[in-house]
């Protein structure tokens, strides 16, 4: 398991990283979200030793991790490291190399990758005359190409079709079910709630929320959907009822908070008005959670 105690990383008088604790699970996929400046990238390159600590621990199976550890790790950094006028399959194979895999090894595991990644036929290509998308699974191949003990990826999904997102989330998939904690920070916050075990909420460099996404989504505000039968003047009367909020109206459905009133007491009155074709609890969607705690 992968452990982080605290965190603080300083640029100056800016605090881009204040406080930051949390874990990523042996076996889990943890998703590290946040806006533009909120400290993900700062985070990593923590983690990684890129960056030194200007307090806290970073930990690895219960103690302070060691040069040796992190060579171990798989790091994708969010400036792509590859040389773009070498051909493809040289430098997955050269990369192997450098973190021990035997050169037959090498070769055999780079080429399983890229075709893996639909990229066999261009595997004696430059990197730079490939597409960007087709650049970044370049680069996720050389994040996993040593079989890393943990992953650190900083936007692994950024510029991919939908048929390489599948294939990548299948890949971390394989790793984690090996029980290799996996960190990855996305914008694309669907794609998260989909994928990952948990996630940590990242803003102006504090951690706001972190949990399942059942734990997040059960930490919001609870709402109610009622749907009656007629047009929106069938539900007119919410507006004037004592501990009820209308949040939203859709015609004849209604999504609303309690304040003061009961399930029951409200279920009551809207029967006596007509006949109720839905009443439902909504739990708040992650984008919305990460919203309201980075608000």
């Amino acid at each position: 398991m992968l452990e982080l105690v605290h965190l603080v990383r300083r640029f100056g008088d800016a605090v881009a990283v204040d406080d930051v604790s949390f874990e990523v699970r042996a076996g889990a996929m943890t998703g590290f979200v946040g806006g533009n400046g909120a400290g993900k990238t700062t985070t990593m390159r923590m983690i990684m030793g890129v960056l030194a600590l200007h307090g806290g621990e970073v930990r690895w199976d219960g103690r302070p991790v060691t040069a040796v550890d992190r060579r171990a790790f798989g790091y994708m950094p969010e400036e792509r490291g590859l040389y773009p006028k070498q051909p493809v399959l040289d430098q997955l194979v050269y990369l192997a190399r450098l973190r021990g895999v035997p050169a037959a090894a090498a070769r055999r595991r780079a080429g399983e990758l890229l075709d893996r990644f639909e990229l066999g036929a261009r595997a004696k290509d430059r990197l730079e005359s490939l597409s960007l998308g087709n650049q970044q699974r370049v680069q996720i191949a050389a994040a996993v190409i040593a079989e890393p003990v943990a992953l650190i990826l900083d936007e692994p999904f950024s510029g991919l079709d939908p048929a390489a997102v599948d294939a990548m989330a299948e890949l971390l998939r394989e790793f984690t079910t090996q029980g290799v904690p996996v960190l990855f920070s996305s914008h694309q916050l669907d794609l998260v709630e989909r994928l990952c075990d948990r996630l940590v909420i990242l803003a102006r460099g504090k951690v706001v929320a972190q949990g399942s996404v059942a734990e997040l989504r059960a930490s919001g505000k609870l709402r109610y959907r009622l749907v009656v039968d007629g047009d929106a003047g069938h539900t007119d009367w919410l507006d004037r009822f004592p501990g009820v909020d209308v949040v939203s109206a859709n015609g004849s459905g209604v999504l609303l908070e309690l304040s003061g009133a009961s399930t029951d007491e409200l279920l009551t009155e809207a029967l006596r008005r007509g006949s109720v074709r839905e009443f439902a609890e909504v739990r708040p969607s992650v984008s919305e959670i990460y919203r309201e705690v980075t608000a």
